[in-house]
């Protein structure tokens, strides 16, 4: 999942910047992302598997410990993983403190399904703004680095190298089996 959940965070953190007028707080439309495919290996210890798509690409996924029935998923079931990703960026006024939190939270489903939610927080720094390429580099917690190339060029008028942005999104998982 922490694959998936990179993949994801990724692009709510594109989706942000790729927007235009950048503001001091912006609420962007939800995005879904569903995958579907063909379990391929199951670690039932650590409730996570690999699915395989038609493309033949493989995606990690954790499985909530509210799909009760996850110990009778087998290599090759049928699955589909459906990801919301909300996204909240906030330009950081100077001296306030960085934030990096992470929370989970599940919620019933229907028979087959149940849905994970994850809320992440995290504060990056601008670290270089390359308005040639059009692109912002960014840095946050953990080493975690981060370069998008922006589309609305006045977002370069509002943000300096060092300044700080709150990333805050939330995703949620469901994963219905058959």
């Amino acid at each position: 999942m922490k694959r998936g959940t990179t993949m994801l965070t990724t692009l709510a953190l594109v989706l942000a910047l790729s927007q235009p007028g950048w503001a001091q707080v912006k609420q962007l439309p939800t995005q879904t992302t569903t995958i579907a495919g063909t379990v391929e290996t199951i670690d039932q210890g650590k409730r996570a598997m690999n699915i395989k798509t038609a493309d033949g690409q493989f995606v990690a996924v954790n499985v909530p410990e509210s799909v009760k029935r996850f110990n009778e998923l087998k290599v090759g079931d049928m699955v589909k993983a459906t990801y919301n990703n909300n996204v909240i960026v906030r330009v950081k006024p100077p001296g306030e403190p960085a934030v990096d939190t992470a929370d989970t939270d599940y919620s019933k489903g229907g028979t087959n399904s149940r849905t994970q939610v994850m809320i992440r927080r995290m504060t990056a720094s601008i670290v270089d703004i390359d308005k040639g390429a059009s692109s912002i580099s960014f840095e946050g917690p953990n080493g975690w680095k981060y370069s998008r190339r922006v589309v609305d060029p006045t977002v370069f008028d509002q943000v300096k190298v060092g300044d700080k942005v709150d990333i805050t999104w939330s995703t949620d998982l469901t994963l219905s089996v058959g």
